[in-house]
């Protein structure tokens, strides 16, 4: 979900506790005196770089890594891989990108290397990867294919890391009420911490404005083209969800002929700018929480009441009193109107939160708010030791440099107003204020555009898309299938993201039968929950 103050990413919350780090054997990648597939002129040395793989416990940047990381088979392993700061300048700067891997299972037929992303932006795909291999992993792409997830440029474990904010300044700005406040002194305030917000990401990241400025999907997707290589990949398996949609499309549009099989599973739409995709994110969550609201209100416990109607009025009353007076916590902090909210937005991603939801309203209700901090923190990856990953910094980082900024005051309130009229719950009763966000102020210029991507000569893609999905709406999923000339997937369930994630067989079958053999689901297959 997007507010003026962040872009909620689009990836599901894994609600974890702290576990010990663990490590792997250490083991060298077989030798090779040439890199595998097509290389651009003047990237011959990075294409044809040997990885050193070895223990992952390194490579924990948080505690939601160190969790991760904890229970991992033995055959895991990790290393780095190095890339051009600017691929303008290859032999200037350079970068690298922490990679996690498990190898094929034994006496299977491997067919290659099978890439993830989890979205975000700023989401972690070693942590992604690593739980995928604590059973997530279907058992057939397990005997055919390594499974490798990596950390984008900028994004945790990779180095240098998008770095704006301490812990405590973290803190502190999930209490600030400036973003939900129209008057004027309040939308100065807002836009003074925007511009505030781009010019200590650039003073605190390594690299500064040269990093900020080749941080985006543009130069990702190069960065897996030399990824497909180093893996000894002739072309590209990969598999990516929710803005990890954009990391494939981007690949195939730059990269057609080095495509084997691409999965996109809750897809952000391309031809949707900031505010677009505003508007369309609370649509969704709108009509996710009134689906929460039908399903509460039918239980007697229900924090909201019996009444489907009235549902939206009972959270207001709930959560709009935190605006003035927000509920201390045991640990000394306090739940505010934002964490209530984020919370609520967190456990709206997947319906199988909804009775963790209701339990943090009916707390709310008493007085207490506990849970929904804790969805909340989870969500913003807020480890118990107060120490955050740098998830949303990156999120925001990369968003603005893939997107056209939106300046325009009058555009601003009107689209806030649209989204609120779409997601009436999240509405804190304020005017709606123009305040310009981050993007607005970014100190580098953008290096993408909404467009669809042309995708010519590239095999059809599987796009999987949720019918009640609350933050990459279904119709996002056709029109994507659509213009890359791929396979629509229906999951008819209101959850964000299905491939290896929702434990449903008719979504997993599908897209394992496809990333082996190549053959897509029938033309209109639907699925739905067990």
């Amino acid at each position: 979900m997007l507010t003026r103050k962040r872009y909620l990413p689009g990836a599901t919350v894994l609600l974890v506790t702290v576990l010990a780090a663990c490590s792997g054997p250490a083991s060298e990648s077989p030798d090779r005196t040439a890199p595998a597939g097509p290389v651009p002129e003047g990237l011959e040395t990075y294409y044809s770089q040997q990885l050193d793989w070895g223990e992952c416990a390194p490579y924990a940047t948080s505690a939601y890594t160190r969790q991760a990381f904890s229970t991992v088979p033995e055959t895991v392993e990790c290393a780095r891989m190095t890339v051009p700061l600017d691929y303008s300048e290859p032999a200037g700067e350079t970068v690298s990108l922490g990679l996690l891997r498990q190898p094929a299972e034994d006496g299977g037929e491997r067919l290659g290397s099978a890439v993830i992303n989890p979205g975000g932006p700023g989401g972690s795909g070693m942590s992604r990867a690593a739980y995928m291999t604590q059973g997530e992993w279907d058992g057939r792409l397990a005997e055919r294919f390594d499974l490798v997830g990596f950390d984008p440029r900028g994004v945790q474990a990779s180095e240098p890391a998008v770095d704006c904010f301490t812990d405590k300044e973290i803190d502190a700005d999930r209490n600030d009420l400036d973003e939900y406040d129209g008057r004027p002194e309040a939308v100065a305030e807002a836009e003074r911490e925007a511009r505030e917000y781009g010019r200590q990401c650039a003073e605190r990241t390594e690299h500064g404005e040269e990093m900020l400025a080749n941080l985006g999907t543009r130069d990702v997707a190069r960065d897996l083209d030399v990824l497909r290589s180093v893996l000894g990949d002739e072309q590209l398996t990969y598999i990516g969800w929710s803005y990890g949609t954009r990391i494939g499309y981007t690949y195939a549009e730059r990269f057609p002929g080095n495509v084997r099989a691409l999965v996109l599973d809750g897809a952000v739409d391309p031809e949707q700018d900031a505010m677009e995709s505003l508007v369309a994110q609370y649509e969704g969550f709108g009509d996710t929480f009134g689906q929460f609201a039908r399903w509460c209100t039918g239980r007697e416990d229900c924090a909201l009441g019996n009444d489907p109607a009235g549902a939206v009025g009972a959270y207001q009353d709930l959560t709009r009193p935190l605006l003035d007076r927000p509920v201390d916590l045991p640990d000394g902090r306090v739940l505010s109107y934002e964490d209530a909210t984020t919370g609520t937005i967190a456990a709206l991603y997947d319906n199988q939160s909804w009775p963790m939801l209701n339990r943090g309203l009916t707390e709310l209700a008493q007085g207490r708010g506990t849970t929904l901090m804790m969805l909340a923190d989870n969500y913003l990856q807020r480890g118990p030791n107060g120490r955050y990953s740098n998830m949303h910094e990156a999120l925001t980082a990369v968003n603005c440099v893939d997107e056209p900024p939106v300046t325009d005051r009058e555009r601003n309130a009107e689209m806030q107003r649209q989204a609120l009229d779409a997601a009436e719950f999240l509405d804190p009763g304020l005017p709606p204020s123009s305040a310009r966000g981050p993007c607005a102020f970014w100190p580098v210029d953008h290096t993408s555009e909404p467009r669809l991507p042309d995708v010519d000569g590239v095999p059809p893609p599987l796009v999987i898309s949720s019918t009640g999905d609350p933050a990459t709406p279904y119709e996002a999923g056709v029109s994507l299938a659509e213009a890359l000339g791929g396979r629509l997937l229906t999951f008819e369930s209101a959850r964000h993201g299905a491939f290896l994630t929702a434990g449903n067989d008719c979504i997993d079958e599908a897209g394992a039968e496809y990333l082996i053999s190549g053959t897509l689901p029938p033309e209109g297959t639907r699925c739905s929950p067990a």
